[in-house]
């Protein structure tokens, strides 16, 4: 079972004296609380957000180029030389990836990756085998300059024609905390396997002539076989059937599958939180809220719920408060006293997923996990 972690920008991780950037379980803003499918490292943390609609979009971006520092060109925009080099330097380096050159990518690293590069080695080892025989295909750069002295404890980067409904087919919004000065590139490639489609992007920064590696996220576009047009499917299937907590569930996996990179929203993105937000059950943790679930004389306090890839199964994961976790055996307990309230409460959830996995977490982070099967939760 993979665990993540929220990462920031050049500031230790929760839990992790490093720097990188490590995969996403839950992320947290504008209504939409999701994980995952995101396996990344590097230097860049940051969050995902539902974009103002109309004028105030228009606004806003103004106010980021200008007020703010913050400023994003598209391809569009960029001169070719700087298009040309961002897009070179990221297939240059999509070729040490795809051979698992991890030696070659590290000496192209800026300096507080290089100086913790497991995680990159990691995920190249990981990934390589899918991506050994894959030619990769750029999709349009982005070039974002950060203005200033001073890291930016929130840069928001609105790239593109935005019109009176927000986003369209070209724009971007990008999102970052505590973003140093400095000059970065968002580069985003595709690559199609024989394990299916997978998309490798690149967070370049440009230090002198060079553009360096500072994050690196690679994911694939399915999970358990299926892509995110299929879970945004099963979603209204789910929804028209009024099983609203599977509707919402796999509206945050098809969101998980659609997004090339978790700090980065689009016009299909914004689309699938609107209808995330739309099909959001009062009774589920999300918004930074907790949910308290009935166990026997206890209330469990459930503070996230989404669906997890484990292999070829789509299984659930379920965390809440716990005010200790060093017994295993109550632990254990207790999860599985749990999964069965829950269940009791949302039998529809054994139509939509394979597995429940129950996470205690004391108040300093510590865990403790239990999985079952749907057919063993009785």
């Amino acid at each position: 079972m993979r665990q993540g972690e929220s990462v920031q920008l050049f500031a230790p991780t929760e839990n992790r004296a490093t720097y990188n950037f490590r995969e996403m379980d839950d992320v947290n803003d504008a209504g939409w609380r999701q994980k995952r499918n995101f396996r990344g490292t590097g230097f860049l943390t940051l969050r995902c957000r539902n974009v103002l609609l109309g004028a105030a979009v228009v606004v806003l971006a103004f106010s980021a180029s200008g007020a703010l520092a913050e400023s994003c060109q598209t391809s569009n925009e960029m001169d070719d030389a700087a298009r040309n080099g961002l897009t070179n330097a990221a297939l240059r380096y999509f070729g040490l990836i795809s051979k698992g050159d991890a030696a070659s990518l590290k000496q192209n690293a800026i300096p507080s990756l290089a100086a913790d590069f497991s995680g990159v080695q990691d995920r190249m080892k990981e990934s390589q085998p899918a991506l050994a025989s894959a030619k990769a295909s750029a999709r349009p750069p982005f070039l974002l300059v950060a203005d200033g002295t001073a890291p930016i404890a929130r840069a928001e980067f609105f790239c593109g024609v935005f019109g009176s409904k927000g986003q369209t087919r070209d724009s971007a919004v990008f999102t970052l905390n505590n973003l140093p000065p400095g000059k970065y590139g968002v580069a985003v490639l595709d690559a199609p396997t024989p394990k299916g489609p997978y998309t490798v992007s690149l967070i370049l920064q440009q230090q002198g002539s060079d553009w360096k590696v500072g994050g690196l996220y690679i994911k694939s576009g399915q999970a358990a076989g299926h892509d995110s047009d299929w879970y945004a499917q099963k979603a209204r299937e789910f929804a028209a059937k009024g099983q609203a907590h599977n509707g919402w569930l796999y509206n945050l996996q098809a969101i998980s599958l659609v997004s090339p990179l978790p700090f980065m929203s689009t016009l299909v993105t914004d689309k699938l939180y609107d209808d995330l937000q739309k099909s959001q059950p009062a009774d589920v943790p999300a918004d930074g809220k907790t949910a308290d679930l009935f166990v026997g004389g206890a209330t469990y306090k459930l503070t996230a719920m989404f669906p997890e890839v484990v292999g070829n199964d789509l299984d659930l994961i379920v965390r809440y408060k716990a005010s200790d976790v060093s017994n295993s055996n109550q632990t254990y307990q207790n999860n599985v006293a749990l999964m069965k309230a829950l269940l009791t409460k949302y039998p529809e959830l054994r139509d939509a997923f394979v597995a429940v996995v129950a996470r205690a977490v004391d108040p300093a982070g510590r865990d403790y996990g239990t999985m079952l099967a749907m057919k063993d939760i009785k």
